[in-house]
């Protein structure tokens, strides 16, 4: 077997170590027994172009990591959160000159200000499946107030829909569609992109409604 291929092996047989510990730790903080796949990482990274400010939530032992700077995005423009002091420690090594953070995504209002303006996407590895609905809402006020006006998020889930419910969704002001499946990420995972609707998507729901209204009253009119 090549050197560097032995090494690549290595590597990866020490980050499921080293996840798989994390999740002992704090299974619902780390979410997951394997590191994000490249096909996963890839999904994860779609739309991303050089120049773009991002900012990554949960960046475990650095998959995602190396795809958002392979997409072009410069280290001075990248911002890692991770709770997980031997993930942090971890991030600091393989990747000089981006900014990590040995933080909660929950103070993601405080560390924000270390990117010059705001956010373009906002990455997230964290399991939000398992939040409550109030620590959704936390967490996704403080990334839209982080995001510029057409930031996204996105969101991998291993359940089959949006890990934020449609109606959490609506009160926020915010929408998501589906990007793909990395159907050869173990288990496969789903990415959503979330972002704020615009003044024309917030309006539809209630015209869809009032034309409803409007219809109903005209085919209970006499004759």
């Amino acid at each position: 077997m090549p050197e560097a291929k032995r090494e690549r092996r290595s590597k990866a047989w020490a980050d499921h170590g080293r996840f798989f510990r994390g999740w002992l730790r704090n299974p619902r903080s780390v979410g997951a027994l394997f590191p994000s796949s490249s096909s996963l990482a890839k999904l994860l990274v779609t739309g991303i172009r050089p120049g773009a400010k991002v900012i990554e939530l949960g960046a475990g032992t650095g998959t995602v990591t190396q795809a958002i700077l392979d997409a072009g995005v410069s280290r001075g423009d990248l911002l890692l959160l991770e709770k997980d002091k031997s993930f942090a420690k971890l991030l600091v090594r393989r990747f000089p000159g981006v900014d990590v953070v040995n933080a909660d995504a929950g103070a993601l209002d405080r560390y924000a200000s270390r990117l010059d303006g705001p956010a373009d996407f906002i990455i997230s590895g964290l399991p939000l499946v398992l939040f409550s609905a109030e620590e959704k809402n936390r967490l996704l006020e403080h990334v839209f107030a982080t995001l510029g006006d057409k930031g996204r998020l996105h969101q991998f889930t291993y359940v089959g829909r949006c890990p934020v419910p449609r109606e959490q969704l609506a009160a926020l002001g915010a929408r998501a569609a589906l990007i793909g499946v990395a159907l050869f990420n173990v288990p496969p995972a789903f990415v959503y992109r979330l972002r704020r609707a615009s003044v024309l998507e917030r309006a539809r729901p209630s015209l869809l409604r009032t034309s409803l209204r409007l219809l109903g009253r005209k085919s209970r009119r006499p004759g």
